[in-house]
């Protein structure tokens, strides 16, 4: 059930986000994320793990989304206020912190299993913003948008492999007095 609620939690974050950005507010993303987190840690056996996710979530945002803004593949609008350094805008990092809840969650099957997260990365990461760019017009793809899909592929997968190799190698050595993060139901 946590799994479910995570999910729809995620997705109506996602919602909001674009919404709010569609309506040039960055606000609603913060307040989204900010409950989404603040619940997901709450109910947390692993909240210094998902602090760290969240961290590490929040540079490879900045740094990805940072660079399809600086390199002109993608642009965001609202692309201000953005964070100083890589033109990430700021309610694009608000849904970097949100998915950090879904890797010991939801996405907390992929823990450890690189290949699937690259797989799940490359193609959910640029059907995100492909949703977000079709459905609101917040993000837009330079000509030909191939490139700009190609380079979110690449950056999602490599991402996603990262942060759930991250939780993976954070939970090896853990205690068994502590809960285990739930195993899959699928592969």
């Amino acid at each position: 059930m946590e799994r479910l609620i995570n999910l729809l939690g995620y997705q109506i974050t996602w919602f909001v986000t674009v919404m709010g950005a569609n309506h040039g507010k960055s606000a609603p993303a913060w307040i989204a994320a900010s409950l989404l987190c603040a619940g997901h840690l709450a109910a947390s056996s692993w909240r210094w793990l998902d602090v760290r996710l969240l961290a590490l979530a929040a540079m490879l945002g900045i740094f990805l989304d940072g660079l399809l803004a600086s390199t002109g593949l993608l642009h965001y609008s609202p692309a201000t206020p953005a964070v100083p350094i890589g033109d990430c805008p700021l309610w694009i990092l608000a849904l970097w912190f949100a998915f950090s809840t879904t890797l010991t969650r939801s996405l907390g099957w992929l823990r450890g299993r690189i290949g699937w997260a690259v797989l799940l990365g490359a193609a959910g990461g640029p059907l995100s913003y492909w949703a977000a760019a079709r459905g609101w017009g917040v993000v837009t793809f330079e000509s030909p948008a191939w490139r700009g899909l190609l380079a979110l592929a690449i950056g999602w997968g490599m991402s996603l492999a990262i942060l759930s190799g991250a939780a993976a190698r954070a939970t090896k050595n853990v205690s068994t007095q502590q809960p285990a993060l739930e195993e899959p139901d699928f592969p």
